[in-house]
């Protein structure tokens, strides 16, 4: 897993081991940065189940201003802290050890970016949809990127609009702003 494009392109990062993980593959990101390069430019970025932190990373790298990155994993948080220092994007960068919905309650920023990845089939892209409008995390002329598998997607959700979808293989990848 490396970064693909802007100022850290080619830095390998840290990745999790196992057979329960499932990382974005190199393909998919370049893929969903082609799908959002125009919003990428000093956006201010959220990434709800950031696990390694790779899709913030590659937009901090491609000239987004600020990211937070939100895991409820310690391994999760302790390998973005890794990243991070190597990358030297610590003045760009926010890890958060805490459930993306314990955050979304307490947040009161507004994001241009939001990541939306997490794990396949377990429900919770319907709650955290929802935890982004219902807190009001999503700047006006922003965008929700999502990542699920096609047992696990819907395309409707209350007060956002799907604008962009895109399939490689099982994953999809789905673009979202304000209705």
């Amino acid at each position: 897993m490396r970064v693909i494009s802007g100022i850290r392109r080619g830095h390998k990062l840290h990745e999790f081991t196992g057979k329960d993980v499932r990382p974005t593959t190199d393909r998919v990101k370049e893929s969903i940065f082609n799908l959002i390069q125009g919003y990428v430019p000093s956006a201010r970025v959220l990434d709800m189940f950031a696990g390694s932190g790779a899709l913030s990373f590659e937009a901090v790298s491609r000239g987004a201003s600020f990211a937070v990155l939100v895991d409820c994993d310690r391994n999760s948080v302790e390998l973005i802290k890794k990243n991070i220092e190597e990358l030297k994007f610590q003045e760009m960068c926010n890890v958060r050890e805490e459930s993306c919905f314990s955050f979304a309650k307490s947040c009161k920023e507004k994001f241009d970016i939001i990541f939306l990845d997490p794990p396949y089939n377990k429900g919770f892209i319907e709650p955290a949809l929802l935890a982004i409008v219902d807190n009001k995390l999503l700047s006006e002329n922003g965008i929700i990127v999502l990542e699920s598998d096609s047992t696990d997607f819907k395309s409707e959700f209350k007060d956002i609009k799907m604008i962009k979808q895109k399939r490689y293989g099982r994953t999809f990848i789905t673009i979202y702003e304000f209705a």
